[in-house]
């Protein structure tokens, strides 16, 4: 067992598989911290083009540069609060705008290597469920339970235009979605650095045909399985 206070449970996957709302109801049952990875790099985005610092500066960021947009994490009783300055913009950080950015900002080195630290921060006491891209091959390579949730492309479009509140999304919608989400899919599983891969140790979901209650139901036995081990130890 780590001296960490409890287990690290990671979940992983690629955009619009679940693994936000799954993580959400998985650390609520297990009384852990939620720390959405994603909300970090929207964060960043948003204080970068706040500021007016457009994608075609950010290849030439540095540290300091990146400190000072004020990105800061206040933990809370049930997750992390991301903060710029002294506000949370957790509206700004979902708009359409931080979506059409991110995933270019979070491809960059320095922006990686700047956020690993304060992730690991975050969970350094454990008792937590993270989600994101690479939670469980490069934040948390020792997380007791690792879990990659997939889905087919067109199920992880209507699902993506369901959060963002279209109701009933048509065909043409779905499609446009579709081709959208394989493109960041590709960003993500080729970019150099932390490429989106599922970790060699994980349990694999494929979520496409179950219900959200079958998906925790399954990640919760393994966290259970896990647990009784390492008790046993």
């Amino acid at each position: 067992m780590t001296e960490r206070e409890g287990l690290v449970v990671t979940i992983d996957g690629p955009a619009g598989s679940g693994k936000s709302s799954t993580a959400r109801e998985v650390a609520r049952r297990l009384g852990f911290r939620h720390m959405d990875s994603g909300a970090f790099y929207r964060a960043l985005t948003y204080g970068l083009l706040d500021a007016g610092v457009g994608p075609g500066r950010w290849e030439g960021l540095t540290t300091p540069d990146l400190e000072g947009v004020g990105v800061s994490v206040q933990p809370t009783d049930m997750g992390f609060r991301v903060l710029l300055g002294s506000r949370s913009p957790e509206a700004e950080i979902r708009s359409s705008r931080v979506t059409a950015h991110v995933s270019r900002l979070a491809g960059l080195s320095v922006v990686r290597s700047w956020l690993l630290g304060i992730q690991r921060d975050a969970g350094r006491a454990g008792r937590l469920v993270a989600d994101g891209r690479d939670m469980g091959t490069v934040v948390f390579p020792g997380a007791e339970v690792k879990v990659f949730l997939t889905a087919d492309l067109p199920e992880r479009a209507r699902r993506r235009l369901t959060e963002q509140g279209v109701v009933g999304p048509s065909a043409a919608e779905i499609v446009r979605e579709t081709a959208r989400i394989g493109e960041r899919d590709r960003g993500d599983s080729e970019r150099e650095l932390s490429p989106l891969r599922c970790p060699e140790d994980a349990l694999e979901l494929d979520t496409t045909y179950l219900t959200f209650e079958e998906q925790v139901k399954a990640i919760m036995e393994r966290v259970r399985e896990v647990d009784g081990l390492l008790r046993q130890a």
